[in-house]
């Protein structure tokens, strides 16, 4: 057996890019995904934005607050289902202790640097790929002069750490993207964003995987993961066995399952997120965008133009929840008085769980019983945006080299 098999178990952005670096460094890679081929992972229908204005941990002062507020409104962009479950509990009391300017301040650095090395990696992969990459960067939208006052607040914290942004008021919004009439107080423009097509982006991806003599297996539902004298030896799912002297278990919101039969209780939850693809929209803007207030993510995609947002936390539950999908059409026209809610009526909603840390800060690092087992999930809503910087740490652990900064931040069994 070749001494440098990787095994990888997931299907989304995360495990292919961990594939792609992995095959570039020399390794030999088989890729498992319980989906088939053109399956709709959780990365393919997200809103295809890479943020270094995301630097802010999802786990922030107020974020307590303003997600009980949110829980009483059924159309609300943030809903946690309640129920008796150990796990949810303890993901819940991490994240309330989380949500502090220190914790803020410890992790935007962190945040900024993976952020902005996935941007250069993304560009490096678009010189020799044609992915549709958008480098125009991307506008936080203000509907009210409150909603611009918090994000000029964020402006300043980005410009502090090194970030470009630029307090823009309505005028200067309209100017930066005349494609689309807008109805807000100003925004926050953040130059550095870039936006592509997730799909043509893993589509991409498997080709060069391919090519570089990559496996995959496909339809295989990994149930377990066999161990020796502190080594994962195989794993095992519908009908199949995989040997490798190297695992990688990057399969999002289903990670937790698998990790916990050898011994990891990873806190992680699937927080559920909703989008609508319209067809030839009435206008199509040049840049991607974000309602602030709304919290719901807007991405012009050749002639679709793409609408996304919600997290709801219920478990791995794929149904849809039209009150959830109606809030993000009904906050639509307010910023955007153009586009009514008719058209949507026609659009199927797509939905995927976002795996989600309680700090909001990804996995990525090695299980410390199991020295050949590497962990990269809980991306949150930052997965495609920090897919090539995870893949290429990935094929740094597993080669044993110097990542470009330390990791340990980011070590599956920090909590």
């Amino acid at each position: 057996m070749d001494s440098k098999q990787v095994v990888i178990v997931g299907g989304g952005v995360i495990a292919l890019c961990s594939a792609y670096y992995s095959l570039k460094r020399g390794f030999a890679v088989t890729l498992i995904e319980r989906e088939a081929p053109t399956g709709d992972s959780c990365s393919m229908g997200n809103a295809g934005m890479i943020v270094p204005s995301h630097f802010i941990p999802l786990a922030a002062p107020g974020m307590i607050s303003k997600g009980l507020r949110w829980m009483l409104n059924p159309e609300s962009p943030f809903f946690v289902r309640p129920r008796l479950d150990f796990d949810l509990m303890r993901w819940g009391w991490l994240f309330y202790r989380h949500s502090t300017k220190q914790h803020v301040a410890n992790s935007s650095g962190l945040l900024r640097d993976l952020n902005l090395e996935s941007r250069r990696l993304f560009a490096e992969l678009a010189a020799d790929q044609d992915f549709g990459l958008v480098q125009r960067g991307l506008l936080m939208l203000c509907k009210t002069a409150k909603g611009l006052d918090e994000e000029a607040a964020v402006a300043h914290a980005a410009r502090a750490i090194g970030l470009q942004a630029e307090v823009l008021d309505a005028a200067a919004t309209s100017a930066t993207d005349s494609g689309v009439t807008m109805d807000v107080a100003g925004s926050v423009y953040f130059p550095q964003d870039c936006h592509l097509d997730p799909a043509r982006f893993m589509a991409a991806m498997r080709g060069k995987i391919i090519q570089l003599g990559g496996k995959f297996e496909n339809n295989i539902d990994i149930q377990t993961i066999e161990t020796r004298k502190q080594q994962v030896t195989a794993v095992v799912g519908s009908g199949r066995r995989f040997v490798g002297d190297q695992f990688v278990i990057a399969c999002g919101s289903w990670s937790t399952k698998l990790l916990r039969q050898v011994g990891m209780k990873l806190p992680l939850q699937a927080g559920k997120g909703y989008s609508l693809s319209l067809p030839n929209p009435p206008e199509m803007p040049q840049l991607c965008s974000i309602f602030a207030e709304a919290k719901v993510a807007i991405t012009p995609m050749g002639n679709h133009l793409r609408f996304g947002g919600t997290m709801e936390v219920g478990g791995l539950d794929l149904s849809i929840n039209r009150a959830r999908v109606n809030g993000i059409v009904k906050s639509i026209n307010t910023y955007f008085p153009k586009f009514s809610g008719e058209p949507f009526s026609k659009v199927q909603p797509w939905v995927g769980l976002r795996p989600v840390s309680p700090d909001g800060i990804p996995y990525l690092g090695k299980v410390a019983k199991l020295p050949n087992l590497t962990v990269a999930t809980g991306h949150a809503m930052m997965g495609l945006s920090l897919a090539p910087v995870s893949g290429r740490l990935v094929a740094d652990l597993l080669a044993g080299d110097q990542p470009f900064r330390p990791l340990d931040a980011l070590a599956p069994g920090r909590f």
